[in-house]
């Protein structure tokens, strides 16, 4: 080993950083995740600190961790998010696969779903590519319009077939970033996934998850 290696654990609270030096010695540091006035990112300033304090030297890896979407998750704090489904698959999410724990428990808790509203795209390509009802992009873009009015701002958008013919997801997504929303996840994009659920689902965490971890 000729450089440095850093390992670093990003939480929402403290950022924890071990790094190893070419010679092997091990150096600790511990930064508040967001301390604006002192620096704007806490991973790279504890890199550049190290550094300084121990001499310098090249880096040979870097290896990062978060908890921070976890937290997100776990709190219920991601972005306010829209689904865009195809017609007649509103309740897609809410019905789920039917999997439960307790197969005879009479009272069903179910989570609150990720997503604050769910939006039906006028479409339908069939399983073989045939586009049976073309997108009606007026009727979206009036509904997107509308979702981003309430404040939503990220969008996730899973179309039935759309892991395997996706120009209606794709053009779905173009009009949402016109619209204003300031994250679009795409399931043929995020997750090529042939069942619908597990697409939507993935795409909706996506959209959740993704604005929190870029901030």
């Amino acid at each position: 080993m000729t450089g440095w290696q850093f390992w670093i654990d990003r939480g929402g609270t403290f950022t924890d950083v071990v790094a190893r030096s070419p010679a092997g010695r091990l150096v600790v540091r511990k930064l508040l995740s967001e301390n604006p006035d002192r620096y704007a990112d806490a991973a790279v300033e504890a890199v550049r600190t190290i550094l300084a304090d121990h001499g310098g030297g090249g880096i040979d890896a870097i290896k990062m961790g978060t908890t921070v979407a976890t937290n997100a998750l776990l709190e219920r704090k991601g972005a306010p998010t829209l689904l865009v489904v195809t017609d007649g698959f509103v309740d897609l999410l809410e019905i789920g696969n039917q999997a439960r724990p307790d197969i005879f428990a009479l009272h069903i808790v179910k989570p609150d779903m990720l997503y604050s509203q769910v939006i039906e795209a006028d479409e339908r390509i069939t399983a073989d590519g045939q586009i049976v009802k073309p997108l009606d992009e007026a009727a979206i873009r009036r509904k997107l319009e509308t979702g981003r009015s309430k404040g939503l701002t990220s969008c996730a958008i899973a179309l039935l077939h759309g892991w395997a013919y996706p120009a209606h997801e794709s053009r779905i997504a173009a009009i949402a970033r016109e619209v204003g929303f300031d994250h679009v996840s795409v399931s043929s994009e995020i997750s090529g996934l042939i069942r619908y659920v597990p697409r939507t689902d993935t795409t909706v965490a996506d959209a959740y998850l993704s604005p929190v971890l870029n901030a």
